[in-house]
């Protein structure tokens, strides 16, 4: 059993070195790009199903909340936490549209959107990122593998260079922790024109 556990942690290690070797770059260029966001008044709108719904949830709370810093709430909110709304629209509706209607009822141009999906080819998250689009939203993907059709639709796509689920999830809430750790840094650390 320790030779299990030792391989999924070494597993872990290297997907996540692999991924930022690969991202950080295009890291640091979406931590601007979102700092920007919030610097200007918008927001960040982050979703997904499953384990990705709960990194979505994880990630808002961070920059609402606070990640390291004691500094004021960011506007972040995530589309899964509403349960009234989202099986109002799943049932009214169907659920392809449980991300795509609330993002177009409270999305506005210049917000940010991370849409979270390890498959890259979940039908609401792709209905979603069409939405955002046709709202002039800038667009994000975490996704795993080769990013599925959610890579192909995006502004900015970081997908993991694995098709094990866990690993790739494990590596989308580092990439999470890290924008948010760059966001306040560089929103609160250096001179900054607004707030």
């Amino acid at each position: 059993m320790k030779d299990k556990i030792l391989k999924a942690f070494r597993e872990s290690i290297s997907t996540k070195e692999k991924f930022v070797q690969d991202n950080v770059e295009a890291i640091e260029e979406v931590s601007r790009l979102i700092a920007g966001a919030f610097n200007d008044g918008r927001k960040l709108i982050l979703f997904g199903n499953g384990g990705s719904a709960t990194d979505a949830s994880h990630i808002a709370a961070e920059f609402v909340g606070r990640y390291r810093k004691e500094r004021p709430g960011l506007n972040a909110v995530s589309l899964n936490t509403n349960m009234a709304v989202m099986t109002a629209v799943a049932n009214d509706y169907d659920y392809s549209e449980v991300f795509s209607r609330q993002l177009k009822a409270i999305a506005e141009e210049g917000d940010v959107v991370i849409a979270i999906s390890t498959s890259g080819n979940s039908a609401n998250i792709i209905k979603a990122v069409d939405a955002a689009k046709r709202k002039k939203l800038r667009t994000i993907a975490f996704t795993g593998a080769k990013g599925g059709k959610l890579a192909a639709k995006v502004n900015h796509a970081f997908s993991v260079p694995s098709n094990n689920t866990p690993r790739i999830q494990e590596t989308h809430i580092t990439l999470g922790h890290v924008l948010c750790q760059m966001v306040e840094e560089i929103l609160f650390e250096a001179p900054r024109k607004k707030r």
